[in-house]
């Protein structure tokens, strides 16, 4: 049996005295999942850091925090579990030890799929059409051709995607994850959760992300950054649906809904990778796990870019520009795909299993509570 770690030891020790205390209950979702408990597992606890929205209402409000001798700091601490069960559920197995250099990973795969992408450019084109301007439908596909495009979107997405199934499959297992059969409203529940942050409002004054002042503000650049990559996903989509149903070939015209989706997405997404970056910078270090900062940095900085180049590409599509501009934007789209299982991305995924395990314990718990 593995050997638990000082951060699963710490979270029990803090969960405990946290189950005494009970100020800080109506926070989050976090202290109402802890009451139902008496005794915490590795499951548990692991459960409960992934719930955690890392606020921080709890640490400036814990009369426990430091310099107090029980140092309880729960934010720190949960973030240090997360990681931690990022890594331990990864598929491949042995893939979970690129959590622990997730800034360097980042950066080296991103280096290596734009330098991949523009090698492929170059060797596969005429260097007569890769530099000379491209127009009309089609434009896109005369200098990367289609089958090419496919091709790399499809295996390095379709990877991420089996991946990151495989890893919530051994997440869900792992913290014991209520059994019974589906009902829509804890999934419904769930759901209405992510999208709306709700966790993020704190106990519904917003975060303490600079000091024990309130902020909504780290909500809406989430919401943010999370809209402007649905709307980027709805813009491939719809784009597919223009091609395959409607044989309506790319590049669009602006006010056309693929583009449409793609310019305000990448706005959105710029804004809100931007604007969480900058609050990682001036935000209070006391309760942050400071060794995670890298790879968080390391997304957020693949995230604007992505979004940046695909902006520039709009702009110069019917340029000279395109050709590299395009390889360039493709490369890091599909860096970022295989990047997916083994960065904070993945932390949208064991999140959400823990919103909607937590609306299931929720539904089974209230029986009893009716019950007396």
């Amino acid at each position: 049996m593995a050997q638990e770690s000082q951060a699963i030891t710490d979270a029990r020790q803090y969960m405990e005295v946290c189950n005494a205390c009970r100020y800080c209950e109506s926070y989050c979702a976090v202290f109402p999942a802890m009451t139902m408990r008496r005794a915490f597992t590795e499951g548990d606890l692991t459960h409960l850091a992934n719930l955690c929205h890392g606020c921080k209402g709890c640490y400036h409000a814990c009369q426990y925090a430091p310099p107090h001798a029980f140092g309880i700091n729960l934010p720190a601490t949960f973030a240090e579990i997360r990681q931690e069960s990022y890594a331990q559920h990864a598929w491949p197995a042995g893939f979970g030890q690129l959590f622990a250099r997730n800034g360097t990973l980042v950066s080296l795969v991103a280096t290596l799929g734009v330098a991949l992408a523009l090698i492929l450019s170059v060797a596969l084109q005429d260097p007569a059409v890769l530099w000379s301007a491209q127009r009309g439908a089609g434009a896109f596909f005369r200098v990367v051709p289609h089958w090419l495009m496919i091709s790399l979107g499809v295996l390095t997405f379709g990877f991420a995607l089996f991946a990151m199934t495989m890893g919530a499959r051994s997440y869900w297992n792992a913290t014991g994850s209520p059994s019974g059969a589906f009902s829509a409203g804890p999934a419904t529940e769930a759901v209405t959760d992510i999208v709306t942050l709700r966790n993020l409002g704190g106990g519904g004054h917003g975060c303490n992300d600079l000091d024990d002042s309130f902020s909504m503000r780290r909500r809406w650049l989430h919401q943010a950054l999370f809209g402007g990559f649905m709307l980027c996903f709805a813009a491939t989509c719809t784009g597919t649906i223009y091609h395959y149903f409607f044989g309506w070939t790319s590049p669009h015209s602006f006010f056309s809904l693929p583009v449409q989706f793609g310019f305000w997405g990448g706005v959105l997404m710029m804004i809100g990778a931007a604007g969480l970056a900058q609050v990682k910078v001036i935000t209070d270090p006391g309760p942050v796990a400071k060794k995670l900062a890298g790879g968080e940095f390391a997304i957020l900085g693949l995230l604007f870019l992505i979004a940046a180049t695909g902006l520039l590409l709009l702009a110069v599509r019917h340029t000279g520009a395109m050709g590299i501009m395009l390889a360039i934007h493709l490369g890091l789209v599909f860096a970022f795909f295989l990047l997916m299982p083994y960065s904070k991305m993945v932390h949208g995924v064991y999140r959400g299993l823990a919103l909607l395990r937590n609306a299931q314990e929720k539904r089974r718990m209230q029986p009893i509570a009716a019950g007396g």
